[in-house]
């Protein structure tokens, strides 16, 4: 049921707590020109009064809308002499939220510290029992025979107080909660619900002085997806009408009357034109003979003018059916596209748009190539018709693909032409369910084409709903406003008919070949019908799978599962930079982990906050988070069983109640809703595919690695995401923070996400911090101790990576001391010093002998010239010493000496030294 909630004004905030099948309204918002007024009289006059004893009022609003402020004694009779009237304020005049209007000056103020105001609002938040203004009031919802029973049976369903929120009922009866406001200005009514089961429908609707609904807003309230949600419409100056109504609202129950197969003409019911008058067309001749029409593909026409559906193994375009050539198989479904009678398992009638009672008459009808909305009883009925599909048959190779949940779509075409606002609905309802809006048209709308994906292989209902106006008036107005159905194709439909035939894989038999299904993640080729494996790293399209073009490339970091599937990341991921490659992986981070955002609080102080599963990789693939709705499960006795609804995903959230609030054992958890659905890519770029992971909704980081970001898409489209719901998860190297490390919301946005379809979260763990390579460490070489040299192996500071390889073991090698090197060092020049010394003794005696020598042999030379006239110095005078008269050539120094004993040797082998006779002639060399 639904629950409007707790004030009417805008600054409350509050949560109610959850029941099944419970939309409900938390809080009431009021905008009104000006606040409830109320005129007193001035006192008598008497004694003078003081500034403290009076206080001013404004008089009732005048036919031009004026006033004047009055000053009021606080006790009549005690004083006189008040202030003169002035001229006040315009009626229109009021002041803001959080001010207050000082009298004494007429202005506004800001209210003081530790007080609030609500301006001209009103506010509701208060529900123990039913606020003066408002009316609850219930009604039967359907009228047969037994009418007056049934609605005496929901005099007890109505809107009722508990507390901090009022509800709904629950049974199939329509409740209506009312209040009527009259307002100085424009303004605007906001309220809280919470509206978690589609079972029953919500609609909220204002009404003006002539009970007329405002035709700017929609009057059907949408699920809440992520508990309590704000509504808010704008009212009109004048007299205003609020309407919270709920129902069970059903077409499995009605069957609509026959549709004629026979070609004649009748007037639409409730006939609302005269033929008598003048100019009024008159209604054809009937029975007039025709070639019959074409059947819908699938069918085929009988002897006596009926379509029937061609058997299994064949197809048709409508007229004859065709054995499927060999090579292929015929693809059921449902394909309408001619409207001669309505189809066996569609239905149609008239919903009323003021009590929702069913009338006995056709909503649509058929007009050959498209099927149009009739006229119905009044302007703001709602036109329905419903398509019933007793299930799907999907192709085998979705059937393997468990993480796949499309079974089936059901497209059709359309048109509206309004002159007002008009308004076309479609839903869709599982296993005999009350129906859940999809979406809406509002308006004329050109022909066009819309697609919707079923991911439930169950009994499914397609219910189109079109209302002229919201507008609810004794005459007729816009009976030329109509909504056209041109064609409807549902695909897979168990049981369903073929208009065309596919390739399909062959295999051999005794009989020939026949149809197979290839393997999980093989494609046909057309020509041969052979299966072929997708390339790697490619998803196969499994509705689509003939040719090599139905393979679609993987994402950025990440690879195909076996059965080529989905696209996934096992946990690994590597960066290129022009210096080195980095590594990472994640395979610590592969189990699921939960996340709580910030807690909230209902205006009574209970507590609820959102609950966040993600799992990030690995597991080929599979979604490993699951979330679950289990509300109902909690209200059954133990010992029984119950039924939850929950979900599974990459990341999921769902709104968690404590039990300290609830009053059960354990937490409520409720509305489940998935946030991701695939893996698009890894990568360290900000934006991919038109998902973008800001890094301001982060604190930045600070250790020059970038993050590694996850983005996923979600299936689920709803109003305000027509593209679905996306998911970045940023991945950041964190060495302080151990595994699994710490999961952190944005700080702007605590609930993930800022607009309600992009969620993000960050990841930090040392688990995200790259592998450790030989770049990240660096060896130290000991001195050389004892003989001993040690290298050791450590660790770059700061260490900015995880796992990877292990640091070497300690080297130690056999090394020579310093003192050992220069003891030899001191050895060796000491012995070479030595030996220089010797060598040079050595030559310089021996070149002392050699002089010797040279002086014997010139002396002997010279005795032999002697024998020529002799002179008499050439005699040895008695007492001289003959070595004492040997003279040397020439007076040269020690190395002088030895440097002519080693080049002045003749070519005999001879030396040769200069020398000098005694008598000072020239040289002579011997």
């Amino acid at each position: 049921m639904a629950e409007p909630g707790h004030s009417h004004h805008l600054s409350a905030r509050g949560r109610g707590r959850t029941e099944r099948r419970i939309p409900r309204l938390l809080r009431l918002l009021l905008w009104a020109g000006t606040a409830f007024q109320v005129t007193q009289g001035t006192g008598p006059e008497l004694h003078a009064c003081k500034e403290s004893e009076y206080h001013y009022e404004y008089t009732a609003c005048d036919s031009t809308g004026s006033r004047w402020r009055v000053a009021v004694p606080h006790t009549p009779g005690l004083c006189t002499s008040l202030p003169d009237p002035v001229k006040g304020t315009e009626c229109s005049f009021s002041c803001n939220a959080g001010e207050f209007l000082d009298m004494k000056d007429q202005s506004c103020k800001p209210c003081a510290e530790g007080r609030y105001s609500l301006g001209t609002g009103i506010r509701f938040d208060e529900w123990d029992e039913l606020p003066h203004g408002f009316a609850s009031l219930s009604a039967n919802m359907e009228l047969d025979d037994s009418a007056a029973e049934s609605t005496g049976n929901c005099t007890s369903s109505k809107w009722v107080p508990r507390g901090d929120y009022i509800a709904s009922n629950t049974d199939e009866c329509t409740a209506t909660l009312m209040y009527a406001v009259n307002l100085k200005q424009s303004g605007t009514v906001n309220f809280e619900y919470y509206y978690p089961d589609s079972s029953i429908i919500f609609e909220f609707f204002v009404q003006n002085d002539q009970c007329q609904p405002n035709a700017d807003d929609s009057r059907w309230m949408k699920t809440t997806e992520k508990g309590w949600e704000f509504h808010s419409v704008e009212l009109n100056r004048g007299n205003n009408g609020l309407y919270w109504r709920t129902t069970a609202f059903s077409v499995w129950s009605k069957v609509s009357k026959p549709v004629l197969t026979q070609l004649m003409y009748k007037w639409a019911k409730p006939k609302i034109c005269s033929e008598d008058l003048e100019g009024a067309v008159k209604l054809p001749a009937s029975g007039v003979k025709t070639h019959c029409p074409p059947c819908n593909p699938g069918f085929f026409k009988t002897n006596n003018s009926t379509c029937q559906p061609c058997p299994y193994g064949s197809y048709s375009n409508g007229s004859d059916c065709t054995r499927c050539p060999a090579g292929t198989e015929p693809a059921v479904g449902f394909e309408y596209k001619w409207w001669n009678t309505l189809p066996t398992n569609m239905e149609t009638t008239v919903l009323s748009g003021i009590n929702f009672e069913y009338k006995g008459m056709t909503g649509w009808e058929v007009a050959g190539d498209h099927i149009y909305t009739a006229a119905g009883a009044s302007d703001n009925d709602f036109m329905i018709l419903t398509l019933v599909v007793p299930g799907f048959r999907p192709p085998q190779s979705v059937m393997a693909d468990t993480e796949n949940k499309e079974v089936a779509r059901i497209t059709f075409v359309f048109e509206t032409l309004c002159s007002v606002n008009c308004e076309l609905y479609f839903m869709v309802g599982v296993n005999s369910r009350t129906n859940t809006p999809v979406e809406t048209w509002k308006g004329s709308k050109g022909k066009q084409s819309y697609t919707y994906i079923i991911e439930e292989n169950t009994t499914t209902s397609f219910t189109w709903a079109f209302q002229r106006t919201t507008f609810h008036e004794a005459s007729r107005k816009y009976t030329n406003d109509v909504a056209k159905i041109y064609s409807i194709n549902v695909t897979n439909v168990m049981n369903g008919v073929a208009s065309y035939c596919r390739p399909c894989a062959l295999e051999a038999s005794d009989v020939g070949s026949s149809c197979t299904s290839c393997p999980a993640g093989y494609y046909i080729d057309r020509d041969s019908g052979t299966c072929h494996s997708c390339p790697t790293n490619t998803i196969l399209k499994a509705h689509q799978p003939y040719g090599v073009q139905a393979c679609v490339p993987c994402g950025p970091g990440t690879k195909n599962n076996k059965i080529h599937s989905l696209c996934y990341n096992d946990c690994t991921f590597s960066r290129n930079t022009p210096t080195r490659t980095f590594s990472y992986n994640f395979s610590a981070l592969a189990n699921t982990v939960t996340l709580a955002g910030g807690p909230s609080f209902t205006s009574k102080g209970l507590k609820y906050f959102h609950h966040f599963t993600l799992s990030l990789c690995g597991n080929q693939g599979r979604k490993m988070s699951v979330c679950t709705d289990n509300v109902t499960d909690l209200r059954i006795p133990e010992g029984e069983s119950g039924f939850s609804k929950s979900i599974t995903a990459y990341v999921c959230q769902a709104v968690i109640i404590p039990p300290e609030v609830t009053g059960y054992k354990a937490g409520v958890s409720s509305q489940p809703v998935s946030l991701a659905d695939r893996l698009i890519g890894v990568t360290t770029d900000m934006t991919l595919d038109g998902i973008t992971s800001p890094a301001e909704l982060f604190h930045p980081e600070s250790l020059g690695i970038p993050d590694v970001i996850f983005f996923y898409r979600s299936n689920d489209v709803t109003q305000s995401c027509s593209s679905g719901r996306s998911t970045t998860i940023r991945v950041r190297c964190s060495p302080q923070k151990t595994v699994p490390g710490s999961l952190l919301l944005p700080g702007t946005c605590s609930d993930g996400t800022c607009d309600g379809c992009n969620f993000h979260f960050l990841w930090e763990s040392v688990a995200a911090c790259p592998l450790c390579s030989v770049a990240d460490y660096h060896a130290i070489v000991s001195s050389c101790v004892a003989g001993i040299q040690k290298t050791t192996y450590v660790w770059r500071e700061p260490k900015l990576c995880s796992g990877g390889i292990s640091l070497p073991e300690q080297r130690v090698t056999i090394c020579k001391t310093i003192d050992f090197w220069l003891k030899v060092g001191i050895s060796a020049g000491t012995c070479t010093a030595i030996l220089l010394t010797v060598l040079t003794c050595y030559f310089w005696k021996k070149n002392q002998k050699l002089e010797y020598k040279y002086s014997k042999l010139v002396m002997n030379a010279t005795l032999k010239d002697c024998d020529l006239p002799a002179a008499d110095s050439c005699a040895i005078m008695e007492g001289e010493d003959v070595e004492d008269d040997l003279i040397f050539t020439s007076k040269k120094s020690l190395f002088g000496k030895i440097k002519s004993f080693t080049y002045k040797r003749t070519p005999d082998g001879f030396d040769s030294v200069p020398l000098k006779t005694s008598s000072g002639g020239p040289d002579m060399d011997l």
